[in-house]
């Protein structure tokens, strides 16, 4: 819920007072709250991550934190969920589950009503993903999740930052058995990002120095355009809006900065140019050609393996997805110039990366 940020009316007009701590928009009152004697620091917050009864059972930067073992508030939340799924939601992002008691969650998920049979086909369950931060030093691990849907690889994005930034003499050579190879959770259960709205502002996992986005725009394309081709997990793209970027001391002075608004704090409409690109300070990097071209790819060659692997010991690699598609990635400083083994039937075909076809060419 929310931090301490003063009692104040919602959107919908509700009134909450986080210091009681109440929301009588659902309503939640400070018995629906995890109690002093489950949390076990002196301050109320998560002091020891390493503990992972502080990580669950205390405040989160100060965030009030509903106790999800008590009956009225999983049927709260699960109310809420499923009159989402009623009007038509597909699926569901649950933020912070590493900070909730994997039981507790599958309790809840368990509630769900099956999709809305107006818009899905019957007997479709709800897209669950979670938010886990398992970067592979802490107790509470990402496998702890996976038998509830799928959870968020922060690693995926981190290690792939490195290896294109080529942080630390990493090498393009090096992803041939990036993903399970290099101990991340298992690929069925995995969803697999370059950056997310956090840290690509420097919160969470990953830090300024790994994590590719779209200020670095030629190395981003590489880094999605390998995700997207790449067998392991399934991929999410990421569509932001631009921010004057004010980096003192390591920090982004101006993460907080929101959405493009007018001087009414209204969000303005995204604006379409001509080559389906965005303007207005959206950025739309979903919209960008070499990435909504590589979705298509990703598409085309479904679950072929990764076949006529090429690297030149550093950072330029080549494979095929089977017979059905074919990508090279050049991270040198100089052209890649090399006969390959395409695995690709014989014919002519279309850089879906450099250009879109034209008139039929």
């Amino acid at each position: 819920m929310t931090g301490n940020i003063g009692a104040g009316h919602g959107t919908a007009g509700s009134y909450f007072d986080p210091v009681v701590p109440k929301y009588d928009g659902v309503p939640y009152g400070p018995e629906h709250f995890n109690s002093r004697d489950k949390c076990p620091t002196g301050s109320g917050d998560i002091e020891n991550y390493n503990d992972k009864v502080q990580v669950r059972n205390c405040k989160l930067s100060g965030l009030n934190d509903l106790d999800l073992s008590q009956e009225y508030v999983r049927n709260k939340i699960a109310e809420y969920m499923n009159y989402l799924i009623q009007i038509g939601v597909a699926g569901f992002r649950v933020d912070a589950a590493k900070h909730m008691w994997p039981d507790d969650l599958s309790i809840i998920y368990n509630r769900l009503n099956n999709l809305n049979e107006a818009y899905f086909p019957a007997g479709r369950k709800p897209f669950i993903y979670q938010e886990v931060i398992d970067m592979g030093g802490e107790p509470i691990k990402s496998e702890e999740y996976v038998e509830f849907g799928r959870v968020t690889e922060f690693r995926f994005g981190k290690y792939l930052g490195d290896v294109i930034r080529k942080n630390f003499d990493q090498r393009l050579k090096y992803l041939r058995n990036f993903g399970e190879g290099w101990s991340f959770v298992s690929g069925s259960n995995a969803l697999t990002f370059v950056d997310n709205h956090d840290n690509q502002r420097g919160h969470g996992a990953g830090g300024y120095g790994s994590i590719l986005t779209h200020k670095l725009p030629r190395m981003y394309k590489m880094a999605v355009a390998f995700t997207l081709a790449w067998p392991y997990g399934l991929p999410r793209v990421m569509s932001s809006y631009s921010w004057p970027e004010n980096i003192v001391n390591g920090k982004d002075t101006n993460d907080w900065i929101g959405p493009p608004a007018d001087s009414n704090y209204n969000i303005t409409s995204v604006v379409r140019n001509s080559d389906l690109t965005c303007g207005g300070g959206w950025v739309c990097e979903h919209r960008w050609r070499q990435i909504y071209n590589m979705v298509k790819f990703r598409n085309v060659v479904g679950f072929e393996t990764v076949q006529n692997w090429w690297d030149n010991d550093y950072h330029q690699i080549a494979f095929s997805r089977g017979s059905k598609g074919f990508l090279a990635i050049n991270n040198e400083n100089h052209a890649l110039d090399q006969n390959l083994q395409t695995g690709l039937p014989e014919g002519t075909y279309c850089d879906v990366i450099s250009g879109n076809r034209d008139g039929g060419q």
